[in-house]
């Protein structure tokens, strides 16, 4: 596993969420600063740990509904995190959960896409 791959996660789960919270009507954060970066932190690990084995588990239905099926993982990975911290995230529907799966999804892309040219 790349201790890199796994910062990149939780930078762009901390930095979906401050967005969705931000700018997505219905995506509520009460806490602290601290307490975003725990949740994100959460977010990034359940991103690097768990959807993995999810996405091999689900690769039928992956390639039946042509990847389509992702976004309902990652839709799940968040709701997932929404779960253990009630207090602090509230995410008030699917259209809204929908919403802040993509802005963490887009970040994952940007940060992967990427890290290679920060290497240098």
């Amino acid at each position: 596993m790349c201790i890199g791959k796994l910062v990149f996660h939780i930078i762009s789960g901390t930095l979906g969420l401050f967005l969705a919270a931000k700018f997505v009507p219905g995506v509520e954060f009460y806490g602290s600063f601290l307490m975003l970066l725990i949740v994100g932190t959460a977010i990034g690990l359940v991103n690097f740990f768990i959807k993995p084995f999810l996405k091999i588990i689900s690769l039928p239905i992956r390639i039946l509904t042509l990847g389509i099926f992702s976004l309902i993982i990652n839709m799940a990975m968040i709701w997932l995190v929404e779960i253990v911290f009630p207090k602090e995230l509230e995410i008030t529907g699917l259209i809204p959960l929908f919403w802040t799966t993509l802005i963490v999804g887009a970040l994952n892309l940007f940060f992967g896409l990427n890290k290679k040219s920060w290497k240098k």
